[in-house]
């Protein structure tokens, strides 16, 4: 079993680095980091499974889960054996505008 973080997802982990070390501590983010990586092993081992992502169940789409940690959405999909993260992100950004961006590729 593996976790692969696809490059949108790794960017969002870049831009929430970004934007916590430049209002918090290295501390904090890396806490936040450790949180993100553990929930993630949590997933891939099967000890954790996500609920479906209310926005893409709504229109029938049921394989995308989302879990969260103390200040993130992570949205991923189980293929086979593997977890694919496609968007972490903050709690207060604006998800719906997230997903849909992501979805469309704007």
């Amino acid at each position: 079993m593996t976790v692969i973080i696809l490059p949108d997802a790794q960017d969002d982990l870049f831009s929430l680095q970004e934007y916590m070390l430049d209002r918090w501590s290295e501390a904090d983010w890396l806490k936040a980091e450790d949180q993100i990586f553990e929930k993630l092993v949590l997933v891939d081992t099967g000890f954790l499974t996500g609920a479906p992502v209310r926005e893409l169940a709504s229109v029938g789409i049921f394989e995308y889960q989302n879990v969260f940690t103390s200040h993130h959405k992570l949205v991923y999909r189980r293929i086979n054996a593997d977890v694919y993260v496609y968007v972490i992100a903050a709690h207060r950004q604006d998800f719906p505008t997230l997903l849909m961006k992501r979805l469309l590729k704007i």
